[in-house]
């Protein structure tokens, strides 16, 4: 336990030279309204999120995820930027920060003002055609969707991370889908289901971004799967140090030089008030450092 001050000294000192590449998870997001999937937000999912082979091979299931995503992604379209993400912005466009690699399909970090951000996973607010390619605006889709389902009285109660909620069966059997307005083909939204493999091309950018920083960040993910982990790892190869901020442990602390765990919405915005110089730094009382070389 220790003032803010002292569980961020650590992690200052190896931020203080720039050329950061931060990997951001959905513990980032939760204090947005938006709950991850393992930490204790997660713990109220009751349904398996859906995986790409149930989404293409199954109408029934295409049918209940479109009716529950159609509730649901206004909420997270509707979610704010909080401290934490205000604070990578900050960092970032001190020149701190090189470059945002995030699990999240929230478009939070954008919202905050980032800017070199890659979304690993995509956007919730957008929508691609699985048989011409063609990208979309997931809110021209949201006006289809009220156009043909006028009477549509499902009402969202528990939010998942990748933006669909928990509806009734009865709710969902007279949902009507959409298909593509160019060749009629089945649309998705343009994320990486689970099962689905996130583009190569995508990834080559994240890993030429961590083998040119100088420190990896990771804030807010378990690091539960490959597709995250992947960095630490590479980051661990090329003898790059790396810092995890997280509430509850991780499956990179063995390769973490420093590992903090407290809540991010006050931890970062102290970090960035210490590197940039700004205002004084209250205490926290529920975080933990932990220093491998100390």
């Amino acid at each position: 336990m220790g003032r803010v001050q002292d569980v961020i000294e650590p992690v200052a000192r190896l931020m203080a030279g720039g050329d950061v590449v931060v990997l951001s998870g959905a513990g980032l997001s939760t204090e947005s309204g938006i709950p991850d999937y393992r930490g204790s937000t997660g713990a109220a999912r009751r349904h398996s999120p859906m995986t790409y082979q149930m989404f293409v091979g199954d109408a029934q299931a295409r049918r209940r995820y479109w009716a529950r995503s159609h509730l649901g992604w206004r909420l997270i379209a509707g979610a704010a930027p909080n401290a934490g993400h205000r604070a990578v912005a900050r960092l970032e466009h001190a020149g701190l920060v090189s470059a945002i690699i995030t699990q999240n399909v929230d478009g939070l970090h954008t919202a905050a003002g980032s800017r070199d951000v890659v979304e690993l996973h995509g956007r919730l607010d957008q929508v691609v055609c699985l048989g011409c390619g063609q990208r979309t605006s997931r809110l021209d889709l949201d006006g289809r969707l009220r156009a043909v389902n006028p009477g549509f009285a499902g009402r969202a109660a528990a939010i998942n991370p990748d933006g669909d909620v928990e509806l009734g069966a009865a709710e969902v059997a007279g949902f009507r889908t959409v298909d593509c307005l160019a060749c009629g083909g089945l649309l998705k939204p343009d994320v990486v289901f689970f099962g689905e493999t996130v583009p190569a091309q995508r990834v080559r950018r994240c890993f030429a971004m961590v083998e040119r920083a100088r420190l990896l960040l990771v804030l807010g993910s378990s690091l539960t799967v490959l597709s995250g982990r992947r960095f630490v790892l590479r980051a661990a190869q090329q003898g790059l140090p790396v810092v995890i901020v997280n509430q509850g442990p991780t499956r990179g602390d063995g390769y973490a030089g420093v590992r903090v765990d407290a809540p991010l919405g006050r931890v970062l915005p102290a970090l960035a008030d210490r590197l940039l110089g700004v205002g004084s730094r209250p205490t926290v009382s529920d975080a933990v450092v932990h220093a491998a070389d100390s």
